[in-house]
C-alpha cells in the first residue's frame, strides 16, 4: 500500500494509530492505542478497499473469520474489526518483540536447545489448527511474532480451511518458504506447512534459509532442482535435529514427515515444553527423588532427579515472574549438584563390576574370533567407553553406544544356549547402565547450559530484537 506510506495513519473512533510497523501489496500495520484510561496497545492492519480484487477479498475475508474463531496462547487474537468506506481495519494483539526474521538477524543464529523452544510453540499452534483442518500457507519469519519470549503465528492472509486431502494449484506465500510441490506442481495440500516449518529452523540455527540465492532465477533453479536438501559443512546439530530437519525438507510430499509424525518426533518434545504443568510435573517427581534418595536407592534416585529436572527447566521458561524464576533456578542448580554426587558415588559402586566386564568382554572377543561382525560390534563398544572415560563428546558416545547395542541385540538374538551367551547378555547388561549413566550426565550438563541461556542469552536476544522495533 506506498500509495498511503508517506500520509499520516488513517483516523478511527476508538483507537490513536501512531507509528507504522510496515506494508505490503494490501496493508499497512500501525501501532496503534485505544483511547480512554486503558490506553491498551495493539497493532492495527489497514487494508485499503481500492485495493482488493476477488481473490484478496476472499483472502481478508477469510482471514477474519478464521481469526474470529481462533484462541490460542501461540496465535495473534483477532480483538475487533471495523470498516468505512475507505479501509476496513483489524484489530490485532499487540506483539512487543518483533518478528521472529528480526530476532534471528539480531543473534545471527540460534543455539538449538533455544531453536527447540520456539519450535515447540509453533507446532503447539500448528497441532491446534491442524485438528480444525486451518492451513496458514504464509509460514516464515516475518509472520511469527514475539511476546517476550513466546511466539505468536500471524497473518492469515492467505490461510485456508483444507483437510489433509483437500489439493489447490494457487500459488501462496513466499518462494524462499514455498515448498517446492507449490512451485513446481502447482498442486499441494496442508503439508506445505510442514515444509515451512523445516526452512524456519534450518534458518534459525544457520542464519540462512537452504535455498538462500542472491537472484529469484537462482532461487527458482535451486526449488526446482532433485537434489536433497543438506545441512550446511560442518553443522553440529543432534541426531534428533538432523533427523527432524530433513524429514522436513523432504521434496517429495508424499515421503515428508507427517503431521502426525513431527508432533510425536523426539527433538521436537512436545511433552517438555514450557507449561503450566511442567513446575506440578517436576515437583512430584522431585518429591519422589528426595524420599530414594533419603532411602539409600540411589539409581533410583538419580533416574528421578534426571526426570524432573526435564520439567523444571521448561518451567523456568515458562515463568515469567522474576523472582519465582530465580527461586526455580536456585533448586534446579540444588538438584543438579545432588544429582552430580549420586553419579559418582554410583561410578565409584560400579568401578568394580565395570572392571570385571572388562575382562568378560577380553574372553568374549577371545571366544568371538569366528564371528566378525560381534567382533565389530565389541570394538565399538572399546570405542565408546574410551570416548565417554576421556570425555572427548559425549554425544558421539552415546551414539556409538547405541549403535553397538543394536549389534550386540541382534548377536544375542541369533546366540544359542551357552557360555558365549552368557557373556554376551552380561556385555550387554553392562553397556546399557553405561549408557543410561551417560545419558544422565548429557542431561544434567544440557540443564546448566540451559538454564545459564535462560538467564543470560535470551535476555539479551529479547533486548536485542526489542531494540531494533
Amino acid at each position: 500500500m506506498a500509495s498511503t506510506a508517506s500520509f499520516a495513519p488513517p483516523k478511527l473512533a476508538d483507537f490513536i494509530l501512531t507509528e507504522r510497523l510496515g506494508s505490503g501489496t494490501y496493508a499497512t500495520v500501525y501501532k496503534a492505542y485505544r483511547k480512554g484510561n486503558s490506553r491498551e496497545v495493539v497493532a492495527v492492519k489497514v487494508v485499503a478497499k481500492k485495493t482488493l480484487n476477488k481473490a484478496s477479498t476472499e483472502n481478508l475475508l477469510t482471514e477474519i473469520e478464521i481469526l474470529k474463531t481462533v484462541r490460542h496462547p501461540h496465535i495473534v487474537q483477532l480483538k475487533d474489526f471495523q470498516w468505512d468506506a475507505e479501509n476496513i481495519y483489524l484489530i490485532l494483539e499487540w506483539c512487543s518483540g518483533g518478528d521472529l526474521s528480526r530476532f534471528i538477524r539480531s543473534r545471527r543464529i540460534l543455539p538449538e536447545s533455544l531453536a527447540r523452544r520456539f519450535l515447540q510453540q509453533i507446532a503447539c499452534a500448528l497441532q491446534f489448527l491442524h485438528e480444525r483442518n486451518i492451513s496458514h500457507l504464509d509460514l516464515k519469519p516475518q509472520n511469527i511474532l514475539l511476546s517476550g519470549s513466546v511466539l505468536k503465528l500471524a497473518d492469515f492472509g492467505f490461510a485456508q480451511y483444507m483437510s489433509p486431502w483437500d489439493e489447490k494449484s494457487v500459488l501462496r506465500g513466499s518462494p524462499l518458504y514455498m515448498a517446492p510441490e507449490m512451485v513446481c506442481r502447482h498442486q499441494y495440500d496442508s503439508r506445505v506447512d510442514l515444509w515451512s516449518v523445516g526452512v524456519i529452523l534450518y534458518e534459525a540455527l544457520f542464519g540462512r534459509a537452504p535455498f538462500a540465492s542472491k537472484s529469484y532465477a537462482e532461487l527458482e533453479e535451486k526449488i526446482r532442482s532433485n537434489q536433497p536438501v543438506e545441512l550446511p559443512p560442518g553443522a553440529r546439530v543432534s541426531k534428533d535435529c538432523r533427523d527432524l530437519l530433513l524429514r522436513l525438507l523432504e521434496r517429495n510430499p508424499d515421503a515428508r514427515i507427517t503431521f502426525e509424525e513431527f508432533f510425536t518426533h523426539p527433538f521436537l518434545d512436545m511433552e517438555h515444553m514450557p507449561s503450566a504443568e511442567c513446575i506440578v510435573k517436576a515437583r512430584e517427581l522431585v518429591t519422589q527423588a528426595v524420599q530414594k534418595d533419603q532411602e539409600g536407592e540411589r539409581a533410583a534416585a538419580l533416574t528421578l532427579y534426571c526426570h524432573a529436572l526435564e520439567y523444571f527447566v521448561p518451567a523456568i521458561h515458562y515463568e515469567t515472574e522474576r523472582q519465582r524464576k530465580d527461586a526455580i533456578r536456585q533448586k534446579v542448580k540444588q538438584y543438579v549438584s545432588r544429582a552430580e554426587e549420586l553419579k559418582a558415588l554410583l561410578a565409584s559402586d560400579n568401578k568394580r563390576s565395570f572392571e570385571e566386564a572388562r575382562t568378560s568382554r577380553d574372553v568374549l572377543r577371545e571366544m568371538s574370533k569366528d564371528q566378525p561382525r560381534l567382533l565389530a560390534a565389541l570394538d565399538m563398544a572399546s570405542t565408546a567407553i574410551a570416548k565417554e572415560e576421556y570425555g572427548s563428546d559425549n554425544h558421539e558416545a552415546l551414539d556409538v553406544y547405541q549403535q553397538c547395542l543394536g549389534e550386540l541385540l541382534l548377536a544375542l538374538a541369533a546366540e544359542p544356549q551357552g557360555r558365549r551367551r552368557e557373556l554376551l547378555h552380561g556385555e550387554i547388561k553392562s553397556l546399557m547402565t553405561r549408557a543410561e549413566y551417560l545419558k544422565k550426565h548429557i542431561k544434567m550438563q544440557e540443564t546448566e547450559r540451559d538454564v545459564s541461556l535462560d538467564r543470560e542469552s535470551l535476555a539479551e536476544s529479547v533486548r536485542g530484537s526489542c531494540s531494533l522495533q
